[in-house]
């Protein structure tokens, strides 16, 4: 991918000045880099605090980087599905999602995914490419800008769980972490910022030796390896006994605990007997566990279990550790956890740029 000002740190953007322009004092770098994170302005020519001239310099020197909207599609939930078009003509989704004052970015880091989830149907689109740190973090900037969002006046988390396995991209997922936590940038908590893994064993570790880091968060979806296999191809790979270990020695930070998704499939990993087997996996760790009854798709071969169901398995596992439902978010824009496809449908919301 082309380099672009979007995705670039102060000091490569001190870099990039000299090169293109020669001679510029040492700050201006620092009031691209909060004009690009912190004030969120979509091109170069809007950097105010800059000459006119340096400004034109600049925006000849190398493309911007935000991704556009090409459609946003608008639930009766309030959640909101960005379809974003890249500068080589790809797209990504990002969810926006408002609830008690606070709002949620789900945001991709591969353009769709090599992991083959059966009850994903994202899966079904396959990995065309990683994403740039700076498309992973441009996609909070821009969404957070055509809604009138900052972290100095909202509650803003961030979670990886959109298109994309993070730990197949760590290096740009790491990059992009640390622009969006500057507090010279955009300024998020890193306790508002998780990542979500299928179980990839070896890039879990090289994200616990991260000094920044999001919290991690593991898709379990499964009690038993044969189970998982099934599930998650992945496993073949990375087994389920190894990856619970890798848990245990996984470093956490003071205030940190691990999170265990589980998407719950009528008839497959959603009995009393998986609960419990679930409750061993896990009842040694630090750690809370989200259930997710299955969000339905065309092509998922699978069913959404009924709530007396999902309220029994958890009456099971919290004896053990903290557990909950999450709450289904955008399913009538296809939104929810599991859905991205880059749907595209009838009378989305006006394009907001």
């Amino acid at each position: 991918m082309e380099q672009a000002l979007v995705g670039m740190d102060a000091a490569e953007i001190g870099q990039l000045l000299e090169r293109v322009c020669g001679g510029v004092p040492s700050f201006r770098a620092r009031q691209v880099y909060e004009a690009v994170y912190r004030r969120r302005v979509s091109g170069a020519e809007e950097i105010s605090t800059l000459p006119r001239e340096l400004r034109e310099r600049l925006a000849g020197a190398l493309p911007f980087g935000l991704p556009e909207t090409e459609r946003c599609y608008e639930s009766a939930d309030g959640t909101k599905r960005y379809l974003l078009k890249l500068a080589d003509g790809k797209s990504v989704e990002t969810v926006l999602m408002p609830e008690d004052g606070r709002y949620t970015f789900c945001i991709s880091s591969q353009v769709g995914c090599p992991v083959n989830c059966r009850f994903c149907l994202t899966a079904l689109l396959g990995l065309e490419r990683n994403l740039t740190a700076g498309e992973i973090a441009g996609q909070v900037l821009h969404v957070a800008a055509v809604n009138g969002l900052s972290a100095e006046t909202s509650k803003l988390n961030v979670v990886m769980m959109g298109q994309g396995e993070p730990l197949l991209n760590l290096e740009n997922v790491l990059k992009a972490a640390r622009l969006l936590v500057d507090p010279k940038g955009v300024g998020l908590s890193e306790r508002r910022l998780t990542l979500s893994t299928s179980g990839i064993i070896p890039k879990m570790m090289e994200l616990g030796g991260s000094p920044l880091r999001p919290k991690l968060a593991i898709s379990l979806n499964a009690s038993t390896e044969e189970q998982r296999r099934e599930l998650m191809p992945v496993t073949r790979k990375y087994h389920l006994n190894d990856l619970m270990e890798a848990c245990r020695v996984y470093p956490l930070r003071a205030w940190e605990r691990l999170t265990f998704e589980y998407v719950l499939l009528k008839g497959v990993n959603d009995t009393d007997a998986d609960a419990r087997r679930v409750v061993k996996l896990v009842a040694n760790l630090k750690c809370k566990v989200n259930l997710i009854a299955l969000n339905p798709g065309v092509g998922i071969p699978f069913e959404t279990p009924g709530a007396a169901r999902v309220d029994a398995f958890q009456r099971i596992v919290r004896r053990a550790v903290p557990c909950f439902v999450r709450k289904p978010r955008g399913l009538d824009i296809h939104a929810a956890c599991g859905q991205l496809k880059r749907m595209a449908e009838e009378n989305p919301l006006p394009i907001l740029r």
